[in-house]
């Protein structure tokens, strides 16, 4: 049976670089042998075909629509990772509600794909659908910044994670850090506050460095993992994909519906691609 592990990465709010984070993470567990796809669930202002270099010819609204399947609408990108594209500037797919996510959730167990991670990159905000898609993941990676704001969403979305749907398999990641140290610093300082005021603590899994490389790469419409693979960054990217892997196998979820709710959670490491 095929194995697949939904990882749903979140923000709480714009700007803290959790398309980069899903887009690069995605990219570094490709190169680590393993088969990937990725889902741009921020259905109103995507960006991750804009980050992979991408046109797609579909997407999510034709699905929704009901005119396209999503294996119809799934492309392979330019880096050989297979993406389930979402929508610009749609202001329909932007207000989607939380029956319109479970649709696309139980739709995920059609596709006949061999995958051993789903990377769900999911809007700004805590609207209903980035909260279903977040219950149908297997964990949760809150992308923040360490600023007050970004900090306060961060807290704001893992808040209503925890005491609103029970979840639990929460993880931060600190992005655009100065360093791994500064990194770790603003997880304890998050988790001190979950540890004092929610049902559960968080856990850590990593940090991304400031990089200027990450910005050279936007501009150049290429991911840092493909732009510049050795920068620090990358690197970053690469331990963050590691520490993924090695992280332990679920036996039970807190979500109700998951993704991909057929398939057992351990992906096995695939045969190297190249």
């Amino acid at each position: 049976m095929q194995h697949t592990e939904v990882i749903g990465i979140a923000s709480g709010k714009g700007g803290a670089g959790k398309t980069t984070v899903a887009v690069n993470l995605a990219l570094a567990l490709q190169e680590s042998g393993y088969r990937v796809m990725l889902f741009d669930a921020d259905l109103g202002l995507a960006n991750a075909p804009i980050l992979l270099g991408c046109h797609c010819p579909f997407n999510l609204s034709h699905f929704l629509r009901g005119e396209k399947t999503l294996a119809e609408i799934a492309i392979t990108t330019p880096q050989g990772l297979r993406l389930i594209p979402g929508a610009s500037g749609n202001q329909q797919l932007a207000a989607l509600t939380a029956v319109d996510a479970l649709k696309i959730v139980q739709a995920f167990s059609d596709l006949d794909e061999t995958i051993d991670y789903l990377i769900v990159d999911m809007a700004a905000g805590i609207s209903p659908a980035v909260l279903s898609f977040m219950a149908a993941s297997h964990r949760r990676l809150i992308v923040t910044r360490n600023d007050p704001s970004s900090i306060a969403d961060a807290y704001g979305t893992i808040k209503v994670l925890t005491e609103d749907y029970g979840l639990d398999e929460i993880y931060l990641v600190p992005n655009a850090m100065k360093s791994q140290l500064d990194g770790q610093l603003l997880f304890h300082k998050i988790n001190r506050v979950c540890a004092q005021f929610l049902p559960r603590t968080v856990h850590y899994v990593g940090t991304i460095e400031h990089d200027p490389r990450v910005e050279e790469a936007h501009k150049h419409l290429e991911p840092l993992m493909t732009y510049a693979r050795t920068s620090r960054a990358a690197k970053d990217f690469g331990l963050l994909a590691h520490a993924v892997t090695e992280l332990t196998p679920l036996q039970e979820m807190s979500g109700n519906v998951q993704f991909f709710n057929d398939r057992q959670m351990r992906p096995v490491r695939a045969t190297l691609l190249h």
